[in-house]
């Protein structure tokens, strides 16, 4: 199977990639304590890409949690699914960075990098064919960041020809906790351009609107706005996670999407987003969910695509639904908005996931 190994740096990591390990989970009907009480085939067939398998038919995720404090990892351990995860894979420090990216990425972090890396070789040697990594981490921390950046660069070095993807929260003035976020940032995206291969892209800014405008929800929580990370992550990954028409894989997303090796920085898009109480008023038509896909109001960054042109585009779609439905509705939204897309990249490759 191709395997993932998932490493999630740093508090805003940590805690989407629980919430991630949640969604995942009850996708394929695992229950907290590691057994499977699906009710599909299709649940257990390619669980092997985010899950090993231990003794007694238990499920283990393939996962590397790292921390430069203990703080967020006896959160992740008392929440519901803390008892998943393999105590081995919990690297912490005392110390924590104190949103100092250098400290995270010099100091602190370079002492603890190791500790980390052993780890991560561990699960990677594990695997039948390791695909590539995922890390979940914030730009505008200090863990997230300066470790999280580290790591990347140090994975990059050792397994220089898998695939390394990254959910990126990047930092937005209107919601910031810090002074220093866009240093922290900015020094992380250099290494991010060098040394990833796929970066989604996800601030908090366009999030909080999600929740206050699309879902209605009238104080949003930090846990609603992971639970919109976790769904994303989850979308973008169904298509290596349960067999499909057509089956993609982290690299083949990376050929549909990527023009130049430095150009990786993605904008994702989620339909359908409904309030809770409207649910049920709206029929989920191909046409309606890829006219939400393309909207502005649904992306999970703050910046308007419409005020720039589109370099490449690709659509993953899950569930039960006509290929011929999908692909015409494609091309017509090829066909009716090409003056979105530059012209110098010839037939606008559009990758279908179904």
């Amino acid at each position: 199977m191709r395997e993932i190994v998932h490493i999630q740096a740093g508090q805003c990591g940590n805690q989407i990639g629980a919430k991630f390990w949640e969604v995942v989970s009850d996708e394929h009907g695992i229950d907290p304590a590691g057994k499977y009480n699906g009710d599909s085939e299709l649940q257990i067939e390619r669980i092997n890409v985010y899950y090993n398998e231990a003794t007694g038919g238990r499920y283990v995720p393939r996962a590397v949690l790292v921390d430069l404090e203990p703080g967020t990892m006896d959160s992740v351990r008392a929440g519901p699914f803390g008892q998943l995860f393999r105590p081995d894979n919990f690297v912490f420090g005392q110390s924590g960075a104190g949103n100092n990216w250098a400290k995270g990425h010099y100091t602190e972090g370079a002492e603890l990098v190791d500790a980390v890396l052993d780890v991560v070789r561990k699960e990677a040697e594990g695997c039948d064919a390791l695909q590539g990594f995922q890390m979940t981490h914030s730009l505008g921390g200090g863990t997230g960041a300066g470790l999280g950046t580290l790591l990347i660069a140090k994975i990059r070095e050792e397994y220089p020809d898998r695939m390394l993807t990254t959910f990126s929260v990047v930092p937005s003035p209107k919601v910031s906790d810090t002074v220093v976020e866009p240093y922290n940032a900015t020094l992380s995206v250099h290494q991010l351009v060098e040394n990833s291969d796929e970066v989604f892209c996800i601030d908090n800014e366009a999030l909080y609107d999600i929740c206050f405008r699309t879902l209605k929800l009238t104080t949003p929580t930090y846990g609603d706005l992971n639970h919109l990370v976790s769904l994303v992550m989850s979308g973008v990954t169904c298509c290596l996670r349960f067999p499909g028409q057509l089956n993609s894989d982290l690299r083949k997303l990376a050929v549909n999407l990527v023009p130049f090796p430095r150009l990786h920085f993605f904008l994702v898009g989620f339909a359908p987003l409904t309030s809770r109480g409207s649910q049920q008023y709206r029929a989920l038509s191909v046409p309606e969910l890829v006219s939400q896909m393309f909207d502005a109001k649904n992306m999970m960054a703050a910046s308007d695509p419409r005020h720039g042109r589109y370099l490449t585009a690709s659509a993953l779609f899950r569930g039960r639904m006509s290929t011929k439905e999908v692909d015409e509705m494609m091309l017509n939204i090829q066909n009716k908005n090409s003056s979105y897309f530059v012209e110098w990249i010839p037939q606008q490759r559009e990758g279908f996931r179904l």
